[in-house]
């Protein structure tokens, strides 16, 4: 029902544009227009001020003849680097890039076969949910778009998200919340060769910290990790001051809480047994959502994708995406796969086949 050869079209189009994250106007500029011409009502934001971009949010409004509420179909605008001067190229079905660039798959398939389904609806006048449709900026990165939004743009209470890598069919009905720990340790400077004795390392302090901590894959459902160790001096100088930022992230938020607390501790201990002062700020940036596999709107993308023909499967996400910030407003998120693999990557692809099957999947979740 789809038309395979205008959604190839639309998804190149689409992906030729420059959209990296906090230059994704031009982008939502063609979004509005192509709405427009399909005659939703559309509306946009400022939400690109609250955080450096030049964009806006897109909301755009489908109006069903199925009763019920409307459901939020969801995809983001903007691309990690390198993404500017795209050239997608077809091999044996699969589409890729000249290697210098990612694809922008992500997220822009997930965007296409939203376009597609809307399409197909219109021009064929089929029967269809109250649907909202939105186009996020600013997601790689910390979801900035969605958090600067104001939320009552939108009025449902469910999400689909089409932000998963993995064949068509992969559903993500968790997915982990974060803490960011900003932390600065402060020594004592002296001349390292002259009276070494007299200063407080504070690379010695933080080494002495992250010693103690458990690291890295901590269970099933957490991780941690040290992503900035950082003091700059001369090698005469014993460090006065060392800059640490960390990440936690769970699907347990009693494990989130307790694993940054432990990875305070350490580094607190650290600072009271060598005489340092220790500043720190733990910064919750995103919370975990947890849809049950039994949910109606789970079953309800179970029977859509048997209808089109591929194999629903339930996972766990791993990372933060814009069903995380809903989530935390009273949205129920599940995030959804477009075909999309090594994304974040110049080796990045997407098979012709998996974005076809992720426009059947939206059309037909929008019309049953």
């Amino acid at each position: 029902m789809i038309n395979e050869k205008r959604l190839l079209d639309t998804f190149f189009d689409y992906v030729m544009i420059d959209s990296e994250t906090k230059n994704e106007k031009a982008m939502g500029e063609k979004l509005v227009e192509d709405l427009k011409v399909l005659g939703l009502e559309v509306k946009t934001d400022k939400a690109g001020e609250g955080f450096g971009s030049n964009g806006f949010n897109v909301c755009a409004y489908l109006p069903g003849t199925i009763p019920g509420e409307p459901t939020i179909m969801c995809a983001h605008m903007d691309t990690v680097t390198p993404g500017n001067g795209i050239k997608p190229l077809i091999d044996d079905g699969i589409i890729h890039t000249d290697g210098s660039t990612i694809l922008s798959g992500d997220d822009k398939s997930g965007i296409a076969a939203i376009m597609e389904a809307v399409k197909v609806i219109k021009e064929q006048n089929l029967p269809c949910r109250n649907t909202e449709i939105l186009f996020t900026i600013g997601e790689e990165g910390g979801m900035n778009g969605v958090k600067n939004m104001d939320l009552s743009m939108i009025k449902g209470k469910e999400a689909m998200v089409f932000d998963a890598s993995g064949d068509v069919g992969k559903i993500l009905t968790c997915g982990p919340g974060q803490i960011k720990i900003f932390a600065t340790i402060i020594g004592r400077s002296s001349h390292a060769g002259l009276a070494p004795e007299e200063g407080i390392s504070a690379i010695q302090v933080a080494a002495k910290g992250i010693a103690k901590m458990n690291l890295l894959r901590i269970d099933e459902e957490t991780t941690c990790n040290i992503g900035i160790l950082k003091a700059e001096y001369a090698t005469n100088i014993v460090p006065e001051k060392a800059e640490f930022v960390a990440e936690v992230r769970s699907r347990n938020l009693d494990k989130l809480n307790a694993q940054a607390a432990h990875m305070q501790k350490c580094l607190q201990d650290a600072c009271d047994e060598m005489g340092a002062k220790l500043e720190i700020e733990l910064k919750t940036n995103y919370v975990s959502f947890n849809v049950a596999n039994d949910d109606p709107m789970v079953q309800r993308v179970f029977e859509s994708c048997k209808r089109i023909g591929c194999e629903p499967m339930t996972a766990k996400g791993g990372g933060g995406s814009d069903a995380n910030v809903m989530a935390l407003h009273g949205i129920k998120p599940v995030v959804l796969s477009t075909g999309m693999t090594k994304v974040h990557t110049t080796g990045e692809t997407l098979k012709i086949e998996n974005l076809n099957k992720c426009a059947e999947l939206v059309l037909d979740l929008m019309t049953h």
